[in-house]
C-alpha cells in the first residue's frame, strides 16, 4: 500500500463497517454494521468550497444548497467570510440529531478536509449522526413538542373522566 508521499498529502480514512439506509424517517441515513468505539475516525472528507457569488447566484436555487456547510474563507479583501462547501464523500450523508448525536466533526480550512469521529461506542445497526448546529432549513425531527400552556393543562387534566 503506497503512502502520502509529503506531509501535505492527506491519507484518506473511512470506517469500513458502515452503509446507507434509504428509507429512515429523515430519509437516507448512515448506519454501523460493526460497533464502533468511541474517538474512532469514521471519515474524513475532501471539501470542495463555493464561491460567495456562485452560492449566491446558483446553488441557494438547487437541492445542493441543503447539503453544504458554512465554511470559513477570507474574501479579495482579506476580510472573513463565510461560504459554502460540499463535503464529498459520506459527510454529506449524516442526519442531524442534538439528542443522539453520535459523531462529531471537525474542520480542517487548509487542508480542505473535515474529520468525523465517534462521539461514543455506536452499537451495530445504530444511525450515524452529527449536529448540523442551531440555524436549521428544516423542522427538526428529535426536538421535543412545544410544552403545553398550563391553562390549558389544566383543561385537559379536569376533562379525565376517573371511574
Amino acid at each position: 500500500m503506497a503512502t502520502p508521499s509529503n506531509k501535505t498529502d492527506i491519507p484518506l480514512q473511512r470506517f469500513p463497517h458502515l452503509y446507507i439506509k434509504v428509507d429512515t424517517p429523515k430519509g437516507r441515513g448512515v448506519f454501523a454494521t460493526e460497533i464502533i468505539p468511541a474517538k474512532t475516525v469514521i471519515e474524513v472528507c475532501p471539501v470542495l468550497v463555493l464561491g460567495l457569488d456562485e452560492n449566491k447566484k446558483h446553488i441557494e436555487y438547487t437541492s445542493l444548497y441543503h447539503y453544504t456547510y458554512n465554511w470559513p474563507i477570507l474574501d479579495d479583501f482579506g476580510k472573513k467570510q463565510v461560504a459554502q462547501a460540499v463535503i464529498l464523500g459520506l459527510g454529506s450523508m449524516f442526519n442531524h440529531s442534538n439528542q443522539n448525536q453520535n459523531v462529531v466533526w471537525e474542520r480542517d480550512p487548509e487542508r480542505l478536509i473535515i474529520t468525523y469521529k465517534a462521539l461514543r461506542d455506536i452499537p451495530v445497526g445504530e444511525e450515524l449522526c452529527i449536529s448540523y448546529g442551531s440555524h436549521l432549513t428544516f423542522k427538526d425531527t428529535d426536538d421535543a413538542p412545544d410544552p403545553m400552556d398550563p391553562d390549558e393543562e389544566l383543561e385537559q387534566l379536569n376533562s379525565i373522566q376517573i371511574d
